[in-house]
């Protein structure tokens, strides 16, 4: 399974294009509302392109180097997953000119672009679904949709197969070698136009077959390009090297969220749940996963949290020092509330006297940590201890080691924690700057510290 090299290396920041930051009020659309209100699935706050471009010193200096951008091509809704037109940006985000800066602002900065694909359906206001519903059956495109009878309708409920029953999402037949051809032309073309990938929307509605042909199209002329699905379930079939080089390890985040924030699993337990995980996955695979705690689906992290900041830190110390690409949803690097969608989907907060610098400053650090060391990147992971509220593992690679120790204990109590370092082993926390001593080949804390993480290096 080839994934390509620079993706080991990534961490991604996903951008929400609307609501990230206003670079050019001039290309607002009408009835834009004034920046920080209620965000509901119909508003707009004038997010765009140019404001992206003037925030990427912001993304760089807290040291992402890979964006994962939602969609931005031409829409009829703030989210962009009704594309219109799979050719152009949508206006309100800029134009050409603009995506091509990004573009060269980004590389120039080290930065990764990968957008979203939406290819499992369009908008109802994309040009060949127009023409089926102007034209019926008479449509040169009418079997690029699934309709039932004409003609076309789209209330009470639309007679035409759309995503999720939306009358506004038609789904497109991508059994149909015309449609499929059409696809392949969209990603090669912004792929040809310098971006680094694709985030593949809801690829298992579409039959694998399809991204068989997709991969093979794409990697001939960009072998380097990222391929990561959306997946909420088993994402193995996608990662057998013939489809996509990952998917979002949602699977992962449930996991994690029931030992660390619901409590529902012991350590032991937990630990036994991951390797039941990577057993399911075939080898290697794991490099090329899309790791995450949150996205523009779901409720934001501190707010999973019942704005328990020692909680949301514990979550980044696992997701920064585990394999696969992380990923980091915008503003929540500085503990952005928001309920699910589209609560989850607020404006960026830029006012830093309102950021949670306890959050900032250590997912700010375990960047920081992940970039220097490479073992967090391509190293082994090993569970080393498991035990009721505790959680430890090893990166290792070469004669690099690092052990993580998980802490969702409350209370304080005295630890010992089996290491394969040599008895006399000086041992510093790179989080806090603990020391400690190897002693009958165990590191002992005295007392564990309540809800907290440990990030151990020998020397």
């Amino acid at each position: 399974m080839h994934i390509p090299d620079w993706v080991s290396d990534a961490v991604f920041y996903q951008i929400f294009p609307e609501r990230f930051y206003n670079g050019n009020p001039a290309n607002d659309p009408t009835g834009t509302e004034p920046w920080g209100g209620k965000p509901t699935r119909e508003n707009f706050f004038g997010g765009d392109l140019e404001g992206i471009i003037y925030k990427l010193d912001y993304v760089a200096k807290m040291g992402f180097n890979a964006l994962y951008l939602n969609p931005i091509f031409t829409a009829g809704t703030n989210h962009k997953y009704d594309t219109h037109d799979y050719f152009t940006i949508d206006p309100t985000f800029g134009d050409d000119a603009t995506f091509d800066r990004l573009i060269k602002e980004a590389h120039a900065r080290g930065i990764k672009v990968v957008l979203d694909g939406v290819f499992n359906h369009c908008g109802d206001g994309f040009a060949p679904f127009l023409d089926v519903k102007k034209n019926g059956t008479e449509s040169k495109y009418c079997d690029w949709f699934y309709v039932y009878n004409y003609p076309i309708r789209s209330s009470p409920y639309p007679n035409y197969a759309s995503c999720g029953g939306a009358y506004y999402l038609p789904r497109l037949n991508t059994h149909n070698p015309k449609v499929e051809a059409f696809i392949h032309k969209v990603a090669c073309y912004w792929l040809e136009r310098g971006i680094d990938g694709w985030r593949l929307d809801v690829p298992y509605e579409i039959h694998p077959d399809f991204w068989r042909r997709f991969r093979k199209v794409v990697k001939e002329r960009y072998p380097d390009a990222y391929l990561v699905g959306e997946e909420w379930r088993d994402p193995s079939n996608f990662l057998k090297g013939d489809t996509l080089d990952g998917t979002m390890h949602y699977g992962l985040r449930s996991l994690v969220f029931d030992f660390l924030v619901s409590n529902a699993l012991t350590g032991e337990a937990f630990s036994r749940a991951l390797e039941t995980l990577k057993s399911q996955l075939p080898k290697g695979s794991e490099k090329g996963m899309l790791t995450l705690l949150g996205s523009h689906d779901t409720a934001r992290l501190l707010t999973v949290c019942k704005e328990d900041t020692d909680l949301a830190v514990l979550l980044y110390a696992f997701l920064l020092t585990m394999p696969g690409a992380p990923m980091i949803y915008y503003g929540d690097e500085n503990g952005m509330f928001g309920d699910n969608d589209p609560d989850c989907r607020r404006t960026m907060v830029w006012d830093e006297s309102k950021w949670n610098h306890t959050i900032r400053d250590s997912v700010s650090r375990l960047l920081e940590l992940r970039k220097s060391y490479t073992c967090l990147r391509n190293g082994k992971f090993e569970t080393v201890f498991a035990n009721d509220r505790v959680y430890a593992y090893s990166r290792s690679e070469q004669d690099q080691q690092l052990l993580i120790v998980l802490n969702n204990t409350r209370v304080p109590r005295c630890l010992s924690i089996p290491v394969t370092w040599p008895n006399g082993t000086k041992v510093k926390d790179l989080l806090c700057h603990e020391d400690f001593i190897v002693q009958n080949q165990q590191v002992t804390f005295d007392p564990l510290t309540p809800r907290r993480a440990w990030i151990l290096l020998p020397y």
